[in-house]
């Protein structure tokens, strides 16, 4: 509407003179005014100069004389303060407290807690002053029974865009319920591409175009090759990456390069369908190493290698089923499987994957994570060898305070959880978990009978969550994680202490 107005005026009329008391004459928001003011100015539709008006609030009326020269003159107007535009509308304080005191009078402890008490500090001095009230020793009373809110009455007035007499300009100053706001107007003329009606000139050259025959006709918007554009977006690495790419530079520094298989007892409560995804499609699978499967039977249901075995009822359809895996030891079993085929030399493995349960999701549990793992294949490796590792492993992220507890796994014994005493919490914050794999587990793949393997795990989101300060690690992975977040994370640097 503002735009067809300009240009509407502007037809009939040479100039328009001040853009404050055009917006003011036809209605129209200064703001909006000005917006299409510049909009048009730049399509040369018109040509606008800054236009600024002597007087303190501009008169309403329109149009004004032109004048031969436009003079840049300072434009102001009053606005009201937060503390003005609350009188605007409740009264002056003085006014609040005259209401407040019945014709009978009150005393002063009572008058206090019928208004506020900054309304009563200052409409007391004020009213006092204006010869409203008395305050005796017991009771305030009224001096007169009616009076006029003038205060309220030139904060309206100033609202409204009214003119006010200096005097009462400078009372509403130091009260501090006015402040002046500068603002510019502008003076426009037709442009050398004036036309009643702006034609809105493409930006693109469409399919439409073309099928219609109108792209001969058609103006396009000039391409601004001054203009800067948007900023490009780069890629940014999730925390994950960063603290996961870290991970393996230690594991290379370090010269590294399911279940029935691990020993795990098909009764095991972590086989239970409430804690494993299993697969639908396919359910099963029949592709195994036959001979290995008839091993694995074997040491479960009577033992072997110096072992009892669990001394069940093995069940080949359970070893069967498809699923998601729980952690990465599947992963290294299927790879010390791969060395056992082979003659035998020792091997450094690691992994850092994504892994699967059918947890309760909270703020530390998600149903799908990452776990690193670190294991050493070799010959005559002894739990001290394993101690000494984590030592290594463990200093080079900065964790050189460790303690190990006696714990319990189906595929490792002996095994240790891994702690480390954390400067920031006060505290010893468990890590990770380890262990030697049990001979149950090794020698049915095929290993050497003295062949040792020490291996490791611990998680990737738990100190990826301690290193950036994150409590809840649904806003470090998954799709609720704010992408501003992975924007802004600085690059990474590991270390408790």
């Amino acid at each position: 509407m503002a735009e067809d107005t300009i240009l509407g005026y502007l037809e009939k009329n040479e100039e328009i003179s001040d853009s404050g008391n055009f917006a003011s004459h036809f209605g129209l928001n200064h703001d909006e005014v000005v917006n299409v003011i510049k909009s048009l100015n730049g399509y040369g539709l018109v040509v606008a100069q800054v236009s600024l008006s002597p007087s303190l609030h501009g008169p309403s009326g329109y149009p004004k004389p032109l004048t031969p020269k436009q003079q840049d003159i300072k434009k102001e107007r009053w606005a009201l303060t937060d503390e003005g535009k609350l009188y605007a509308a409740a009264g002056s304080p003085e006014m609040q407290l005259f209401l407040a005191i019945p014709p009978e009078g009150i005393s002063p402890a009572e008058l206090q807690k019928k208004v506020d008490p900054s309304v009563f500090k200052i409409g007391n001095a004020q009213a006092i002053k204006n010869k409203w009230i008395e305050r005796g020793k017991e009771l305030v009373t009224r001096k007169v029974q009616h009076v006029d809110d003038k205060v309220k009455e030139l904060l309206i007035r100033i609202q409204a865009g009214q003119m006010l007499q200096q005097e009462d300009i400078d009372a509403l100053k130091r009260r501090k319920l006015i402040i002046p706001q500068t603002w510019k107007g502008y003076s426009v003329r037709k442009g050398p591409n004036y036309a009643p009606k702006r034609k809105k000139a493409a930006t693109d050259l469409t399919r439409e175009h073309l099928q219609r025959g109108d792209w001969k006709e058609l103006e396009l918007k000039e391409y601004n090759f001054n203009a800067k554009g948007l900023p490009p977006e780069g890629g940014h690495l999730h925390p994950l990456l960063k603290v996961r790419q870290q991970f393996k530079m230690i594991f290379l520094q370090m010269g590294f390069w399911n279940f029935d298989a691990l020993f795990q007892p098909q009764q095991h409560p972590a086989r239970d369908s409430h804690d494993t995804f299993f697969l639908q499609a396919p359910s099963t699978t029949n592709s195994l190493p036959e001979d290995y499967v008839e091993r694995v039977k074997l040491v479960h249901e009577s033992g072997g290698y110096g072992s009892r075995g669990y001394g069940y009822d093995w069940k080949r359809e359970e070893a069967n089923k498809n699923l998601l895996r729980t952690h990465t030891t599947a992963v290294s079993s299927r790879m010390l499987y791969a060395l056992a085929q082979k003659p035998f030399a020792p091997k450094k493995y690691f992994s850092i994957d994504r892994v699967f349960r059918n947890e309760a999701v909270d703020r530390t549990h998600l149903a799908e994570f990452h776990q690193i793992e670190g294991l050493i294949c070799d010959r005559g490796l002894t739990l001290g060898d394993l101690i000494g590792v984590l030592h290594d492993f463990f200093s080079r992220l900065g964790m050189s305070k460790l303690r190990f507890k006696p714990a319990y796994n189906p595929y490792t014994e002996p095994s240790m959880e891994i702690f480390s005493y954390h400067e920031g919490f006060g505290k010893w914050v468990e890590i990770g978990n380890s262990g030697m794999f049990r001979p149950e587990m090794l020698l049915p793949m095929g290993l050497p009978e003295d062949v040792r393997v020490i291996a490791w795990g611990l998680s990737l989101e738990r100190p990826t969550m301690i290193l950036n300060g994150i409590d809840n690690i649904r806003d470090l992975f998954g799709h609720k994680v704010d992408l501003g977040l992975i924007k802004r994370n600085p690059i990474c640097r590991l270390g408790f202490e």
